[in-house]
């Protein structure tokens, strides 16, 4: 793989799960949003670690321990340059974009640089992750939390951020691109105007759904933090890392306590090891880690600026199709990342979804953790299709013809004509749907759904005499029973 040119879809072969088939169909993966698939190097970069370098790290005496110790911190250097960062020291390794936010929030509220009557800014389509931690920083320390809304075209409202900024603005949290719409959100001048309006306000960016599709420089763009998670970049779940700016991390205390955070300990006092260790407290995730570094280096191998090329073609492809459609589409056509969003009046954004994966489509829907943002605007979900650099125009093309599809069997469902097991079918689809909004629940309801969905499938694919799709003609009669039953 080392050197290999090409275009970005000669790696499509490097990922093994891209050739399962469902049925006689072959997987359409349209829901990188939510995670990436692994390329092989990624996989064998896992089990080397485990075959051949398996040890704890740091103050081992013996040979495995030293190389496992050796490629875990080379694998901080790689995310560093990766992001750009001045030092290795500035980057922390967490379980996901999710932890190194609530590891920024934790310490803030214990460091008392922000208090009673102090404002945290966030966006009204952030993700729970970049609104729960801060919420729960307000409610310990007294602080308010203010959204910024978003305009008529669900952008980025420029004009009411700078009303929201003032003299209390403690800190700013923005996603680089939104998960529930794809816009990407200019963060460039968010971070200026923040500074403008006072140098120390602290900017937060939620990486997420930018890593794996921008090239990132943490230095260029000016914030103070910058989170992201492995596994929407093609690396393991669990994984992931936090850059802050090395001022600001010697400035906050740890959060966590225990081994490896420390420097010295007595009963009387402890002494914290230096950056970054004393964010790391306890074993990491060392072979996650390592691996993770297999992946941003497979991502820098291609190239950011030739997968973004590639991934923007994608979504601009799928809007003009699903524009044809008459669906409505979250968000302008340009400024958006590797992502679309949809909601069709009358259908439920879970039959959709089900119905695609009838067809061997795989999409996400739900309010994809962005309940605040799905209420502003009066929806409960979306449907969303997002792309990673392993996608092609064919797939956009499949996807659109199922959706398609989809919505010709979904708007059928309506006819008069339709027996009343279709009224039961569509009321189990939502008790689901409710089900997993909820709790999460998916796999125990699986293969129910699978047969419900099945049953909506055969259904609308079947005529009566009439011409309106209900039942299946009676054998050799050519009468509709339903008819019959009338």
């Amino acid at each position: 793989h080392q050197g290999r040119g090409g275009e970005v879809m000669d790696y499509r072969a490097d990922f093994p799960i891209l050739s399962t088939m469902l049925g006689k169909r072959r997987l359409v993966y349209l829901d990188n949003a939510a995670t990436t698939q692994k390329p092989t190097c990624v996989l064998e970069a896992g089990r080397l670690y485990y075959e051949q370098q398996n040890s704890n790290i740091h103050r081992g005496a013996h040979y495995l321990s030293r190389l496992a110790t050796e490629e875990h911190e080379k694998a901080r250097e790689t995310v560093a340059d990766f992001l750009h960062a001045a030092s290795s020291r500035e980057v922390i390794f967490t379980s996901g974009c999710t932890a190194g936010i609530n590891l920024v929030a934790q310490t803030l509220a214990l460091s008392g640089l922000i208090g009673a009557g102090d404002e945290i800014i966030v966006t009204t389509d952030a993700h729970h992750s970049n609104i729960v931690p801060w919420q729960m920083l307000c409610g310990r320390v007294g602080a308010k939390l203010l959204p910024v809304p978003l305009t008529p075209e669900l952008t980025f409202d420029m004009e009411a951020y700078h009303r929201l900024l003032s003299s209390r603005t403690r800190l700013v949290a923005v996603p680089y691109i939104s998960n529930a719409l794809g816009a990407i959100n200019p963060v460039q001048q968010i971070i200026a105007d923040a500074r403008r309006n006072n140098p120390a306000t602290l900017v937060l960016v939620d990486g997420a759904q930018s890593t794996a599709h921008l090239p990132v420089n943490v230095q260029e763009l000016g914030c103070d933090f910058y989170a992201f998670s492995g596994h929407k970049v093609y690396a393991p779940t669990g994984t992931g890392a936090l850059w802050g700016r090395e001022e600001v991390l010697e400035m906050l205390p740890p959060w966590l306590g225990g081994g490896e955070m420390i420097s010295e300990v007595t009963f009387e006092k402890t002494s914290y090891n230096p950056l970054p260790f004393k964010y790391e407290a306890g074993t990491p995730n060392i072979g996650g880690n390592i691996v993770l570094a297999a992946a941003l280096r497979y991502v820098q191998e291609i190239g950011l600026p030739k997968i973004d090329a590639h991934e923007m073609a994608l979504p601009r492809r799928m809007y003009d199709g699903l524009q044809e459609l008459g669906v409505n589409i979250l968000g302008p056509r340009d400024s958006r990342g590797a992502l679309i969003s949809i909601t069709v009046p009358g259908v439920h954004h879970y039959d959709l979804g089900t119905l695609l994966d009838q067809m061997a489509i795989a999409v996400r829907t739900g309010h994809h953790c962005c309940q605040p943002f799905m209420q502003s605007i009066g929806i409960t979900g979306t449907t969303r299709y997002s792309f990673a650099l392993y996608n092609t125009m064919d797939e956009v093309d499949s996807a659109l013809s199922a959706t398609a599809r989809a919505l010709d069997m979904l708007h059928d469902a309506g006819d008069e004509h339709v027996l009343p097991v279709r009224d039961d079918v569509h009321l189990q689809l939502r008790a689901h749907q409710v089900l997993i909004d909820q709790h999460g629940v998916f796999n125990a309801l699986r293969e129910n759904q699978l047969h419900i969905a099945r049953q909506l499938r055969i259904v609308m694919r079947t005529r009566c005499a009439g011409g309106a799709r209900c039942c299946r003609p009676r054998r050799g009669s050519g009468r509709c029973p339903r008819r019959r039953r009338q």
